[in-house]
Protein backbone atom coordinates (compact mmCIF):
# COMPACT_ATOMS: atom_id res chain seq x y z
CA UNK A 1 0.00 0.00 0.00
CA UNK A 2 1.38 3.36 -1.03
CA UNK A 3 1.27 5.87 1.90
CA UNK A 4 1.58 9.56 1.39
CA UNK A 5 3.37 11.35 3.30
CA UNK A 6 0.88 13.55 4.61
CA UNK A 7 -1.28 10.54 5.67
CA UNK A 8 1.70 9.46 7.48
CA UNK A 9 2.15 12.43 9.87
CA UNK A 10 -1.66 12.73 10.50
CA UNK A 11 -1.42 9.13 11.47
CA UNK A 12 1.63 9.53 13.82
CA UNK A 13 -0.01 13.04 15.66
CA UNK A 14 -2.91 10.24 15.83
CA UNK A 15 -1.45 7.46 17.38
CA UNK A 16 0.93 10.39 19.32
CA UNK A 17 -1.96 12.08 20.66
CA UNK A 18 -3.69 8.89 22.22
CA UNK A 19 -0.22 7.00 23.45
CA UNK A 20 1.81 10.18 24.65
CA UNK A 21 -0.02 9.64 28.01
CA UNK A 22 1.31 6.06 28.53
CA UNK A 23 5.13 7.54 28.09
CA UNK A 24 5.00 6.45 24.55
CA UNK A 25 7.83 8.66 22.45
CA UNK A 26 6.63 10.20 18.96
CA UNK A 27 9.36 8.34 17.34
CA UNK A 28 7.47 5.08 19.03
CA UNK A 29 4.19 6.42 16.89
CA UNK A 30 6.29 6.71 14.21
CA UNK A 31 7.19 2.78 14.21
CA UNK A 32 3.79 1.55 13.96
CA UNK A 33 2.07 4.35 11.84
CA UNK A 34 2.70 2.58 8.66
CA UNK A 35 1.03 -0.47 10.09
CA UNK A 36 -2.10 1.02 11.77
CA UNK A 37 -2.50 3.25 8.86
CA UNK A 38 -3.15 -0.14 6.84
CA UNK A 39 -4.68 -1.71 9.49
CA UNK A 40 -7.17 1.11 9.55
CA UNK A 41 -7.61 0.91 5.83
CA UNK A 42 -8.47 -2.41 5.58
CA UNK A 43 -10.92 -3.06 8.06
CA UNK A 44 -12.58 -0.44 6.16
CA UNK A 45 -12.47 -2.04 2.78
CA UNK A 46 -13.57 -5.21 4.26
CA UNK A 47 -16.06 -3.48 6.70
CA UNK A 48 -14.63 -5.17 9.65
CA UNK A 49 -14.84 -3.91 13.21
CA UNK A 50 -11.48 -4.66 15.56
CA UNK A 51 -12.47 -5.33 19.05
CA UNK A 52 -9.80 -4.93 21.53
CA UNK A 53 -10.10 -6.47 25.26
CA UNK A 54 -8.95 -4.20 27.80
CA UNK A 55 -5.69 -6.65 28.47
CA UNK A 56 -4.64 -5.88 24.93
CA UNK A 57 -1.47 -3.10 24.51
CA UNK A 58 -1.82 0.19 24.21
CA UNK A 59 -0.79 0.00 20.30
CA UNK A 60 -3.74 -1.98 19.25
CA UNK A 61 -6.29 -0.53 21.72
CA UNK A 62 -5.87 2.80 20.56
CA UNK A 63 -4.04 2.50 17.61
CA UNK A 64 -6.65 0.29 15.24
CA UNK A 65 -9.22 -0.68 17.98
CA UNK A 66 -12.67 0.25 17.29
CA UNK A 67 -14.39 -0.72 20.65
CA UNK A 68 -12.07 -1.80 24.15
CA UNK A 69 -13.80 -3.15 26.85
CA UNK A 70 -14.60 -6.55 28.32
CA UNK A 71 -15.15 -10.10 26.62
CA UNK A 72 -19.06 -10.44 26.77
CA UNK A 73 -19.70 -6.98 26.22
CA UNK A 74 -17.96 -6.17 23.08
CA UNK A 75 -19.08 -9.70 21.99
CA UNK A 76 -22.50 -7.58 22.48
CA UNK A 77 -21.63 -4.25 21.07
CA UNK A 78 -20.63 -5.91 17.84
CA UNK A 79 -24.51 -7.28 17.57
CA UNK A 80 -25.41 -4.13 17.00
CA UNK A 81 -22.25 -2.80 14.67
CA UNK A 82 -23.11 -3.37 10.68
CA UNK A 83 -20.11 -5.12 10.18
CA UNK A 84 -19.43 -8.10 8.19
CA UNK A 85 -16.23 -9.32 9.79
CA UNK A 86 -15.06 -9.06 13.59
CA UNK A 87 -11.56 -9.28 14.75
CA UNK A 88 -11.79 -9.73 18.26
CA UNK A 89 -8.07 -8.76 19.88
CA UNK A 90 -8.26 -11.68 22.42
CA UNK A 91 -7.71 -14.92 23.71
CA UNK A 92 -9.47 -17.48 21.52
CA UNK A 93 -12.31 -18.49 24.00
CA UNK A 94 -13.71 -14.54 23.56
CA UNK A 95 -13.68 -15.03 19.54
CA UNK A 96 -15.90 -17.64 20.33
CA UNK A 97 -18.52 -15.95 22.54
CA UNK A 98 -18.49 -13.22 19.55
CA UNK A 99 -18.97 -15.83 17.01
CA UNK A 100 -21.98 -17.55 19.40
CA UNK A 101 -23.48 -13.89 19.41
CA UNK A 102 -23.22 -13.16 15.52
CA UNK A 103 -23.62 -16.46 14.14
CA UNK A 104 -23.93 -14.89 10.30
CA UNK A 105 -20.60 -12.85 10.67
CA UNK A 106 -17.12 -13.73 10.02
CA UNK A 107 -15.28 -13.90 13.17
CA UNK A 108 -11.28 -13.50 13.14
CA UNK A 109 -8.27 -13.66 16.68
CA UNK A 110 -5.52 -12.39 15.69
CA UNK A 111 -3.52 -14.66 18.09
CA UNK A 112 -4.95 -18.49 18.83
CA UNK A 113 -3.69 -17.61 22.55
CA UNK A 114 -5.23 -19.86 25.41
CA UNK A 115 -6.29 -19.08 28.78
CA UNK A 116 -5.16 -20.44 32.33
CA UNK A 117 -9.17 -20.94 33.31
CA UNK A 118 -10.37 -21.54 30.15
CA UNK A 119 -7.98 -24.23 29.67
CA UNK A 120 -8.50 -25.61 33.10
CA UNK A 121 -11.56 -27.83 32.65
CA UNK A 122 -12.37 -30.20 29.90
CA UNK A 123 -15.70 -31.59 28.65
CA UNK A 124 -15.79 -34.89 30.53
CA UNK A 125 -14.32 -33.15 33.70
CA UNK A 126 -18.01 -31.02 33.70
CA UNK A 127 -19.67 -34.49 33.02
CA UNK A 128 -18.45 -36.37 35.67
CA UNK A 129 -19.12 -33.40 38.09
CA UNK A 130 -22.70 -33.73 36.78
CA UNK A 131 -22.44 -37.37 37.65
CA UNK A 132 -20.81 -36.47 41.12
CA UNK A 133 -23.92 -34.04 41.94
CA UNK A 134 -26.42 -34.91 39.92
CA UNK A 135 -29.23 -32.45 41.44
CA UNK A 136 -27.04 -29.62 41.19
CA UNK A 137 -27.43 -27.27 38.12
CA UNK A 138 -24.19 -25.77 36.46
CA UNK A 139 -22.99 -22.49 36.27
CA UNK A 140 -20.05 -21.64 33.61
CA UNK A 141 -18.31 -18.49 34.10
CA UNK A 142 -18.12 -16.46 30.34
CA UNK A 143 -14.23 -17.06 30.26
CA UNK A 144 -14.59 -20.49 29.03
CA UNK A 145 -14.82 -22.38 25.18
CA UNK A 146 -18.20 -23.26 23.56
CA UNK A 147 -17.91 -26.77 24.56
CA UNK A 148 -17.92 -25.91 28.09
CA UNK A 149 -20.73 -23.50 27.80
CA UNK A 150 -22.72 -26.31 25.93
CA UNK A 151 -22.74 -28.50 28.99
CA UNK A 152 -22.96 -26.04 31.32
CA UNK A 153 -26.91 -25.23 31.99
CA UNK A 154 -26.45 -21.42 32.36
CA UNK A 155 -23.35 -19.04 31.40
CA UNK A 156 -22.72 -16.02 33.53
CA UNK A 157 -20.69 -13.00 33.67
CA UNK A 158 -18.48 -11.25 36.34
CA UNK A 159 -21.05 -8.58 36.49
CA UNK A 160 -23.80 -10.61 37.04
CA UNK A 161 -22.99 -14.06 38.65
CA UNK A 162 -24.98 -13.40 41.57
CA UNK A 163 -27.91 -12.25 40.44
CA UNK A 164 -27.92 -15.52 37.74
CA UNK A 165 -27.09 -17.73 40.44
CA UNK A 166 -29.59 -17.09 42.71
CA UNK A 167 -32.17 -16.88 40.01
CA UNK A 168 -31.07 -20.62 39.08
CA UNK A 169 -33.96 -23.11 40.00
CA UNK A 170 -31.31 -25.47 41.70
CA UNK A 171 -29.78 -25.06 45.64
CA UNK A 172 -26.66 -26.75 44.15
CA UNK A 173 -24.85 -24.94 41.96
CA UNK A 174 -21.48 -26.33 40.43
CA UNK A 175 -19.54 -23.05 39.11
CA UNK A 176 -16.76 -23.92 36.73
CA UNK A 177 -13.85 -23.28 36.51
CA UNK A 178 -13.26 -20.39 38.67
CA UNK A 179 -12.27 -21.79 42.31
CA UNK A 180 -11.78 -18.31 43.69
CA UNK A 181 -14.37 -16.62 42.03
CA UNK A 182 -16.56 -19.55 43.29
CA UNK A 183 -15.55 -18.77 46.66
CA UNK A 184 -16.04 -15.87 46.57
CA UNK A 185 -19.89 -15.94 45.38
CA UNK A 186 -20.12 -18.66 48.27
CA UNK A 187 -20.19 -15.33 50.75
CA UNK A 188 -22.98 -13.66 48.16
CA UNK A 189 -25.35 -15.71 47.74
CA UNK A 190 -27.54 -18.81 49.94
CA UNK A 191 -26.94 -21.63 47.39
CA UNK A 192 -24.40 -24.08 48.12
CA UNK A 193 -21.30 -23.21 45.62
CA UNK A 194 -18.97 -26.03 43.95
CA UNK A 195 -16.43 -25.12 43.17
CA UNK A 196 -13.50 -26.91 40.42
CA UNK A 197 -10.04 -25.53 40.14
CA UNK A 198 -9.34 -23.11 37.96
CA UNK A 199 -8.22 -20.27 38.24
CA UNK A 200 -6.76 -16.77 36.64
CA UNK A 201 -2.82 -17.00 36.90
CA UNK A 202 -3.05 -12.97 36.93
CA UNK A 203 -5.33 -12.23 39.32
CA UNK A 204 -4.36 -15.31 42.20
CA UNK A 205 -1.34 -13.85 41.89
CA UNK A 206 -2.11 -10.68 44.31
CA UNK A 207 -2.03 -11.10 48.08
CA UNK A 208 -3.39 -9.47 51.03
CA UNK A 209 -0.26 -7.96 52.29
CA UNK A 210 0.36 -5.92 49.01
CA UNK A 211 -3.42 -4.57 49.03
CA UNK A 212 -2.54 -3.79 52.70
CA UNK A 213 0.58 -1.79 51.80
CA UNK A 214 -1.07 0.22 49.40
CA UNK A 215 -4.10 1.35 52.15
CA UNK A 216 -1.20 1.78 54.57
CA UNK A 217 0.74 4.14 52.21
CA UNK A 218 -2.43 5.59 50.67
CA UNK A 219 -4.68 6.35 53.13
CA UNK A 220 -6.91 7.75 50.95
CA UNK A 221 -6.60 5.40 48.51
CA UNK A 222 -9.68 3.50 46.82
CA UNK A 223 -8.57 -0.77 46.12
CA UNK A 224 -10.30 -1.80 43.27
CA UNK A 225 -9.85 -5.65 42.67
CA UNK A 226 -11.53 -8.49 40.04
CA UNK A 227 -13.93 -11.40 41.57
CA UNK A 228 -10.58 -13.62 40.08
CA UNK A 229 -8.18 -12.51 43.16
CA UNK A 230 -8.61 -14.78 46.50
CA UNK A 231 -11.79 -13.55 49.18
CA UNK A 232 -8.70 -12.77 51.23
CA UNK A 233 -7.94 -10.00 48.87
CA UNK A 234 -11.33 -9.12 47.87
CA UNK A 235 -11.96 -8.48 51.75
CA UNK A 236 -9.82 -5.99 51.72
CA UNK A 237 -11.14 -3.91 49.02
CA UNK A 238 -13.51 -1.15 48.37
CA UNK A 239 -15.15 -2.75 45.33
CA UNK A 240 -14.78 -5.87 43.47
CA UNK A 241 -16.33 -6.59 39.85
CA UNK A 242 -14.91 -7.13 36.58
CA UNK A 243 -12.78 -5.19 34.21
CA UNK A 244 -15.91 -2.77 33.14
CA UNK A 245 -17.19 -2.54 36.76
CA UNK A 246 -13.88 -1.25 38.13
CA UNK A 247 -13.88 1.50 35.13
CA UNK A 248 -17.12 2.53 36.07
CA UNK A 249 -16.51 2.90 39.54
CA UNK A 250 -13.50 5.32 38.88
CA UNK A 251 -15.22 7.44 36.64
CA UNK A 252 -18.12 7.92 39.29
CA UNK A 253 -16.01 8.07 42.19
CA UNK A 254 -14.80 12.02 43.84
CA UNK A 255 -11.53 9.68 45.16
CA UNK A 256 -8.41 10.82 43.23
CA UNK A 257 -5.80 8.32 44.06
CA UNK A 258 -6.72 4.29 43.30
CA UNK A 259 -5.14 0.95 43.08
CA UNK A 260 -6.05 -1.62 40.52
CA UNK A 261 -5.93 -5.30 41.65
CA UNK A 262 -5.91 -6.50 37.77
CA UNK A 263 -4.09 -6.87 34.52
CA UNK A 264 -1.60 -3.88 33.65
CA UNK A 265 -4.02 -3.66 30.10
CA UNK A 266 -6.50 -1.92 32.60
CA UNK A 267 -3.48 0.75 34.29
CA UNK A 268 -3.18 1.67 30.91
CA UNK A 269 -6.43 1.80 30.25
CA UNK A 270 -6.99 4.60 33.45
CA UNK A 271 -3.69 6.34 32.72
CA UNK A 272 -5.20 6.68 29.22
CA UNK A 273 -8.93 8.02 29.85
CA UNK A 274 -8.79 9.68 33.80
CA UNK A 275 -5.54 11.78 33.63
CA UNK A 276 -7.11 13.68 36.77
CA UNK A 277 -6.14 10.74 38.86
CA UNK A 278 -3.53 9.22 39.90
CA UNK A 279 -3.16 4.74 40.19
CA UNK A 280 -0.23 3.43 42.09
CA UNK A 281 0.54 -0.01 43.27
CA UNK A 282 1.54 -2.87 40.76
CA UNK A 283 -0.31 -4.77 38.09
CA UNK A 284 0.41 -8.52 36.62
CA UNK A 285 0.74 -8.94 32.73
CA UNK A 286 -1.38 -11.65 31.04
CA UNK A 287 0.96 -13.77 29.18
CA UNK A 288 -1.67 -14.95 26.69
CA UNK A 289 -3.57 -11.67 26.30
CA UNK A 290 -0.31 -9.94 25.43
CA UNK A 291 0.78 -12.73 22.73
CA UNK A 292 -1.24 -10.46 20.34
CA UNK A 293 1.07 -8.11 18.60
CA UNK A 294 0.06 -5.42 15.51
CA UNK A 295 1.39 -7.91 13.04
CA UNK A 296 -1.04 -10.95 13.70
CA UNK A 297 -4.03 -8.24 13.55
CA UNK A 298 -2.34 -6.88 10.02
CA UNK A 299 -2.18 -10.46 9.06
CA UNK A 300 -5.82 -11.42 9.95
CA UNK A 301 -7.32 -8.79 7.52
CA UNK A 302 -4.67 -9.21 4.36
CA UNK A 303 -3.75 -13.17 4.57
CA UNK A 304 -5.60 -14.74 7.63
CA UNK A 305 -4.18 -18.32 8.40
CA UNK A 306 -6.85 -20.75 9.23
CA UNK A 307 -6.20 -21.06 12.35
CA UNK A 308 -7.57 -17.33 12.87
CA UNK A 309 -10.90 -18.38 11.49
CA UNK A 310 -13.38 -18.69 14.23
CA UNK A 311 -15.29 -21.76 13.64
CA UNK A 312 -17.81 -23.82 16.16
CA UNK A 313 -19.43 -27.11 15.72
CA UNK A 314 -23.20 -26.34 14.72
CA UNK A 315 -24.28 -28.87 17.65
CA UNK A 316 -21.97 -26.91 20.20
CA UNK A 317 -23.25 -23.65 18.93
CA UNK A 318 -26.60 -24.42 19.62
CA UNK A 319 -25.91 -25.82 23.31
CA UNK A 320 -23.42 -22.85 24.34
CA UNK A 321 -26.04 -20.00 22.73
CA UNK A 322 -28.40 -21.81 25.15
CA UNK A 323 -26.66 -20.82 27.96
CA UNK A 324 -26.01 -17.69 26.89
CA UNK A 325 -29.98 -17.09 26.38
CA UNK A 326 -30.45 -19.04 29.64
CA UNK A 327 -28.22 -16.42 31.02
CA UNK A 328 -30.25 -13.22 29.90
CA UNK A 329 -33.32 -15.18 31.25
CA UNK A 330 -32.26 -15.75 34.51
CA UNK A 331 -30.84 -11.91 35.13
CA UNK A 332 -34.55 -10.68 33.61
CA UNK A 333 -35.95 -12.80 36.15
CA UNK A 334 -33.97 -11.28 39.28
CA UNK A 335 -34.36 -8.06 37.93
CA UNK A 336 -37.85 -8.57 38.26
CA UNK A 337 -38.01 -9.62 41.30
CA UNK A 338 -35.70 -7.26 42.88
CA UNK A 339 -38.45 -4.48 41.92
CA UNK A 340 -41.48 -6.21 43.13
CA UNK A 341 -39.49 -6.97 46.23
Amino acid sequence: MNLSQSELESEIQRLYDKLNKLGWAREDCEEIAPMTLEINHLKQEQNAVILAHSYQTPDIMYGVGDFVGDSYGLSVKATDYPADKIVFCSVYFMGETAKLLNPHKEVLVPGVAGCSLADSITVDQVRALRKMYPQAGVACYVNTYAEIKAESDVCVTSSNVVDVVEAMPQEEIIFIPDKLMGQNLRTMTSKKIITWEGTCIVHEGFDENSVKDIRRRFPDVKILAHPECTPGVVSLVDYAGGTSGMLNYVKRSPAKTFMLVTECGLTDRFKAEFQNKEIVGTCILCPYMKEIKLEDVFKALKNPDPRQYVEIDQDIAHRARASLDKMFELEKLAKRQLATG
